[in-house]
């Protein structure tokens, strides 16, 4: 794992890179739960992120929203 203030720290592999004009969706495969990031191409190209490359998703506390069903 990575040492970040973001306790939210998730092992995981790529699952698919969808390519966009200016913006790549990442759906990493965590324990069969995917959980997808939008990200600019370029920096999914810097990172080289490519199907089944293991990756780390950060999810800050405070980007979360919770609800329940009335």
């Amino acid at each position: 794992m990575l040492k970040l203030s973001a306790r939210n720290q998730f092992k995981g592999k790529i699952f698919k890179v969808i390519k966009g004009k200016t913006t790549s969706h990442v759906i990493l495969n965590l324990n069969g739960l995917p959980v997808m990031a939008a990200i600019p191409n370029e920096e999914a190209e810097e990172l080289q992120l490519l199907e089944g490359k293991a990756a780390i998703a950060l999810i800050k506390a405070s980007d979360i929203i919770i609800g329940v069903e009335e």
